[in-house]
């Protein structure tokens, strides 16, 4: 009998043993999530993060499953399809393509303002590169054609089995909504603040219409299943990941967010979006052991000074970069 106890007694005691950690690492993950809230209040008026350790199976979220609006970041879906027909054969990385005068959009440091004449040209590798490191809506708006339009997107957003996101508008249609005039060629955007000076304010103030629009909107978790599908190879070949993951680590905006706070020389590859109170950035961040995890982090609502806005997203990525790293050196 007293045999028996004991048995018993090391059975639950070693059981305990093998929930202890995991309990940990459960209130580790409550806590940091925590952190990340208090450290975005005042900062932004709205906050929603996703991320994961590539090759993990915890998800760290703070409002994950609340809709966002993207801004550019949706441009990294609509990469993912480009790719998607690359690897199909459909589209080639050194296909040339026409860029007509007629559909540039508007932007800082973009294609429209660069070549003010009519005969460009760009190759898809070009137009992606331009996309995502610049943000440029051309580039963007030429690659939205090529795939066969938002709907296109979306579909292969639930072809991967990502729901909870979705692409509606080219970048003018965007645009053109959020600032109500009709057109967004850089002459167009020029007369429309000359007849109305209040255009430039609204690029930095919430636009409440525009954020409680459900086109392009994704949530924080939606938006980390595309991430970890793309370097996963679920969403295209091991190549195409390459190229693309290498095009966002030269992405030139939003130095200040998820890279704000990071040491100096650690290896981002992201992609950020911006517009009224909107301030996002989403990508994935190397340690200095090699290992990486992706993350997304979006704001909106948001009435504070833009640099607030960047340092609210550094924040929160230099927590999840410390927890990440710091939780592998307790193991």
């Amino acid at each position: 009998m007293k045999r028996n106890i004991a048995l018993l007694l090391m059975v639950i005691a070693s059981s305990l043993v093998a929930v202890q950690p995991v309990l940990a690492k459960e209130q580790n993950i409550k806590d940091v999530s925590q952190k990340i809230e208090k450290l975005s209040q005042g900062l932004v008026g709205r906050i929603g993060v996703a991320a994961q350790e590539i090759g993990g199976d915890q998800v760290i979220a703070v409002n994950g499953d609340e809709t966002f609006a993207m801004a550019s970041t949706y441009k990294v879906a609509i990469a993912t399809k480009v790719m998607d027909l690359v690897d199909k054969g459909e589209l080639s990385l050194d296909q040339m393509v026409d860029v007509p005068q007629n559909i540039y959009v508007a932007g800082e440091v973009a294609i429209a303002e660069r070549f003010p004449y009519p005969g460009v040209q760009f190759s898809v590798a070009n137009l992606i590169y331009a996309m995502i490191t610049e943000s440029d809506n051309t580039a963007t708006d030429v690659c939205l054609g090529l795939v066969g339009g938002p709907a296109a997107v979306t579909k292969n957003l639930r072809r991967l089995g990502i729901k909870d996101f979705r692409v509606d508008r080219p970048v003018s249609g965007i645009l053109m909504d959020f600032y109500g005039v009709p057109a967004v060629t850089p002459e167009a955007i020029v007369e429309a603040i000359s007849n109305n000076p209040a255009l430039v304010a609204a690029q930095a103030n919430p636009n409440p219409k525009f954020e409680a629009d459900p086109r392009d909107h994704t949530t924080p978790n939606a938006y980390l299943k595309l991430l970890l599908a793309i370097d996963n190879g679920t969403a295209m070949s091991d190549e195409s990941r390459k190229f693309l993951q290498g095009v966002m680590s030269r992405t030139r905006t939003g130095a200040g967010r998820l890279k704000g706070l990071l040491p100096k020389g650690t290896p981002v590859a992201h992609k950020t979006g911006t517009l009224g109170g909107v301030a996002n950035d989403a990508g994935y961040i190397t340690l200095p052991d090699g290992r990486r995890f992706a993350i997304a982090v979006f704001t909106n609502s948001s009435n504070t000074p833009s640099a607030d806005r960047d340092r609210a997203i550094a924040e929160i990525s230099r927590t999840l970069y410390d927890f990440y790293y710091l939780t592998a050196l307790d193991k």
